[in-house]
């Protein structure tokens, strides 16, 4: 440890009024001793540093990747630190622009990042220029691949140019993959790192399925990932298998390195921002002046159809709708026991539909056909609660008109349905049920959260085995998710828009979230393998020289 000392020459005191002439005011210089701390990396080869990874590795945010924000990647920032203590160069596949977004040739593949317009996030008015057909060197040092699922980095072809428009191969990878049938820890592994992250594998593997609203499917007990749909979740076998033969290939020529376990990503502002409750009438916005205007139809609509989820001992999806606050989101729930006979048997033999079904301007003859609609509807329906998520999307969506499915309506209806009364029955999530795709039951989160202790149990098991450091990403972001995190001055959750941790996707972390991961990394270095640079003099990142969002201007 070496202390050295600063002197701060203070200017004479002046001294209004009468002073006397032998006075000297002028005060001796006061010796301050500030303590610099040496990085020690206590023998670590930080010569060669490789990070794996998916896209928090890559540095991606706002929906994209681009040169700033691959410049304040967690591991663009390790290799600086590093630096001070024997690290050589790191070279990262630097994106052409800071527009974001991908070409194909002249096809855009990818959309340009995403910024902030005051009201919300929107997608920036620019043309991307990065094209993956003008390739890179194949060696680099960041392997981070966005989109990439465990499965992903074992598979030969994954960078294979002329794949990527048939949606077999990751565009990202293609740009340096070393052949068209190279795998991602191949040519890690030809690297030969001296020392290695290795973050967000399994990331991935569960992101897709609750992006998609839990579409996809849970494929526990299935180990064959050419099966598999883009939202499925991977079986945690399969994972630890991968993940096992990853960390084995990383660590076969005596390279040290830092694993990261996952977060539950349903702590992400993808998924906590919209509420289950956001239809509002007493809001004084037009949508809400509307649903004011439509509660009363409404409630006779659900109040008949409540009655028979009661009567099958199911009170708790009835579906109302209040007059002076916040209402809950009808959803489509798919695990809901489905209703759909019932209610159309019900409805068709109650002497109470004719007159209800005349009330809307159709005949009598209708009644049949407007119960066999209604049940079909209305049959795995209910209403949201405070244990549903809803995916970032269904902001664009929820009380809008789905026209698809109001002309469905009028063809099933054979005509008999107005346009007009289809469309009543086809707002999102008011009277037409809100879909799956945009929302995450109870059900599709466990699914999601058993995979994920499952992969974290194999990261654990394998970081101790390999006797490497290990960062608890997951607490990490329970702690910002709850309490918030504390950066420097700075206060950071994961809030939407706000928060500081998430960047505008929802997802992704902003360029200050990849300063502090890159902080908890060198923690877990020091941890294991005795070095200081959270001890040491500028050993730490810091959150003020770190952005949480872009100039729409920044090009």
């Amino acid at each position: 440890m070496k202390k050295i000392k600063f002197k701060y020459s203070w200017l004479p005191l002046v001294f209004l009024g009468l002073t006397a002439c032998d006075v000297n005011n002028d005060l001796d210089p006061i010796t301050e001793e500030i303590e610099v701390v040496e990085l020690n990396a206590n023998g670590l080869d930080l010569s060669n540093y490789v990070a794996v990874g998916a896209s928090f590795t890559a540095g991606f945010t706002d929906n994209a990747l681009f040169i700033a924000a691959q410049e304040s990647s967690f591991p663009n920032i390790l290799s600086k630190k590093f630096g001070l203590a024997g690290g050589g160069d790191f070279t990262q596949p630097l994106m052409g622009d800071n527009i974001g977004g991908l070409l194909f040739g002249t096809t855009a593949i990818q959309g340009p990042r995403l910024y902030f317009d005051g009201n919300g996030p929107t997608s920036l008015d620019a043309t991307p220029t990065t094209n993956i057909i003008n390739t890179l060197p194949s060696q680099m040092n960041n392997y981070g691949i966005p989109g990439a699922k465990s499965y992903h980095f074992v598979a030969p072809g994954l960078g294979s140019l002329n794949a990527v428009p048939l949606g077999r191969a990751n565009p990202y990878f293609a740009r340096f993959a070393s052949s068209p049938t190279a795998t991602v820890i191949g040519d890690v592994v030809t690297n030969q790192p001296t020392f290695f992250t290795l973050s967000e594998i399994g990331g991935n593997d569960v992101l897709g399925y609750a992006l998609a609203g839990g579409t996809g499917v849970d494929q526990k007990g299935n180990l064959d990932p050419s099966t598999y749909g883009a939202a499925d979740i991977t079986d945690p076998d399969l994972f630890a298998n991968i993940f096992s033969n990853m960390v084995d290939g990383l660590t076969a020529n005596g390279a040290k390195g830092v694993v990261a376990n996952l977060p539950y990503i349903t702590t992400l502002a993808h998924f906590t921002t919209v509420p289950y409750n956001p239809l509002d009438p007493t809001d004084g916005s037009d949508a809400g002046n509307q649903l004011a205007a439509q509660i009363p139809l409404l409630n006779n609509v659900y109040g008949a159809i409540n009655q028979i989820y009661v009567g099958a001992g199911q009170g708790e999806r009835a579906i109302v709708f209040s007059a002076d606050k916040a209402n809950a989101i009808v959803v489509y729930d798919e695990n809901a026991t489905d209703l759909s006979m019932a209610i159309t048997t019900t409805l068709a033999g109650s002497p109470t539909f004719i007159p209800f079904v005349e009330s809307l301007g159709l005949p009598a003859a209708a009644a049949p056909l407007v119960a066999q609609l209604l049940g079909q509807q209305y049959g795995k329906a209910r209403s949201a609660t405070s244990e549903d998520l809803f995916v970032l999307p269904s902001r664009a969506v929820i009380g809008k008109v789905d026209e698809a499915a109001a002309a469905a309506l009028v063809t099933q209806s054979r005509g008999l349905l107005p346009v007009t009364l289809a469309g009543q029955f086809s707002a999102r999530g008011v009277t037409l049920p809100l879909g799956d795709r945009w929302v995450l039951t109870p059900q599709e989160q466990t699914s999601i959260k058993e995979a994920t202790d499952k992969y974290n149990a194999t990261i654990k098991a394998v970081a101790d085995a390999k006797d490497l450091a290990f960062v608890d990403f997951k607490t990490v972001l329970q702690e910002a998710a709850t309490t918030g995190l504390q950066f420097d001055q700075f206060l950071m959750n994961t809030g939407f828009v706000s928060g500081g941790l998430i960047s505008l996707d929802g997802v992704h972390l902003t360029g200050r979230g990849y300063a502090l991961m890159a902080n908890k990394f060198l923690g877990a270095i020091d941890a294991k393998y005795g070095s200081n640079f959270t001890e040491a003099t500028n050993g730490l990142a810091k959150a003020e020289n770190y952005p949480t969002n872009y100039s729409p201007t920044f090009r």
